[in-house]
């Protein structure tokens, strides 16, 4: 038996792969373009893998996407490829159209091809896993309820927009062709392998670099986090036991503002790896210019995923942030790798 993973050099599918090879011996095939976010080295530990296949490529590619699900008739496919920096997709939101939209349909289309062509027993257990986000139920005031599978669309920014397309993709093809979709949203990742234009890790290689820790606004945006291995922990339970047709929410249930995030990891960096100068890292935080459209909140209830699948995190926000700073400090030939002249000038921008 066999699984597909699009965006496997990712951040979220490249811990998804080691965590299904860590328990599995069931073969894994990861297909990734390798653009400026896809990383090989993620995938290292497994280079030698004889359950592992790498694939180099575009999921536009749809004589490639054939070819693939010909050569290795996966049971089941998870979809992580996707741009996803909001900034990015404010700045240009063509890549973010091109992928989420564009390259969702091309997978749709040769899934749905290769589904039709499977006997009725394999089309039985086929299932195309979806992994979205959070961001296309919009923002959140205060003291509104979290975000349900039920909630209505309102994204506010090109990423969660070309997300939301996406899904609804997903949605159609389901009830028109019959194929068998499950479509998940989490709330924000974090944890090994993260890259360093995202939120905690480039805090973290900030304070390192003694650098400024600049914050949106008040930096009292707030954010769901979930640690990376509790979430690709769901998927699995989502692909034994999950409905087709069906969505469910994925979070930490770990609601923290953006400040309460840096100064956290202003702490456990100042126990971990003090300055030399003395001084706690919270006195690098430095606030500026609200972004545009900045959702005020987001927060997941994953109640409907506990309660029928019987999935929970493991991880709180303290110990999963515990975790990550550790993993980044024991891992500096990563980050080596990973800092380039382009990461350079991304250190000094600020993100959310």
């Amino acid at each position: 038996m066999t699984i597909l993973v699009t965006g496997a050099a990712g951040f979220i599918g490249s811990n998804f792969v080691l965590h299904w090879l860590g328990q599995s011996q069931e073969v894994v095939v990861s297909l990734d373009l390798l653009t400026y976010a896809g990383n090989l080295k993620n995938l290292e530990p497994i280079k030698d893998s004889p359950y592992h296949h790498f694939e180099q490529g575009d999921i536009r590619n749809r004589p490639l996407l054939n070819l693939i699900l010909k050569k290795y008739q996966p049971r089941a496919v998870f979809h992580f490829a996707a741009e996803s920096h909001v900034d990015r997709s404010i700045h240009d939101a063509s890549h973010f159209v091109d992928t989420n939209i564009v390259g969702t349909f091309s997978l749709l289309e040769e899934v749905r091809c290769y589904f039709n062509n499977l006997d009725i027993e394999h089309q039985k257990i086929f299932r195309l896993i979806h992994i979205s986000t959070d961001e296309v139920y919009g923002s959140l005031e205060p003291q509104q309820p979290k975000f349900i599978e039920e909630s209505q669309y309102k994204p506010n920014n090109p990423y969660s927009a070309s997300k939301a397309a996406s899904d609804h993709l997903m949605r159609a093809w389901h009830y028109t062709y019959n194929l068998p979709i499950i479509t998940t949203h989490c709330s924000n990742n974090y944890g090994p392998y993260q890259f360093p234009e995202k939120f905690i890790p480039l805090m973290m290689l900030n304070a390192l670099s003694e650098k400024l820790l600049p914050l949106y606004g008040d930096g009292k945006h707030i954010r769901d986090w979930l640690y990376v291995k509790d979430h690709v922990s769901a998927l699995r339970y989502i692909l034994k036991k999950g409905i087709v047709g069906e969505i469910y929410n994925i979070g930490g249930g770990n609601e923290k503002t953006n400040l309460e995030v840096v100064t956290n990891l202003c702490d456990i960096l100042d126990e971990l790896r003090p300055r030399l100068s003395k001084k706690s890292y919270r006195s690098l935080i430095a606030f500026t210019k609200d972004r545009p459209c900045h959702d005020k909140r987001y927060a997941i209830n994953s109640h409907k995923l506990e309660k029928t699948l019987g999935w929970k995190p493991e991880e709180s926000f303290e110990t999963g942030l515990r975790k990550t700073v550790t993993w980044f400090l024991e891992n500096p030939e990563w980050i080596d790798h990973i800092l380039s002249s382009a990461y350079q000038n991304w250190t000094n921008q600020h993100y959310s």
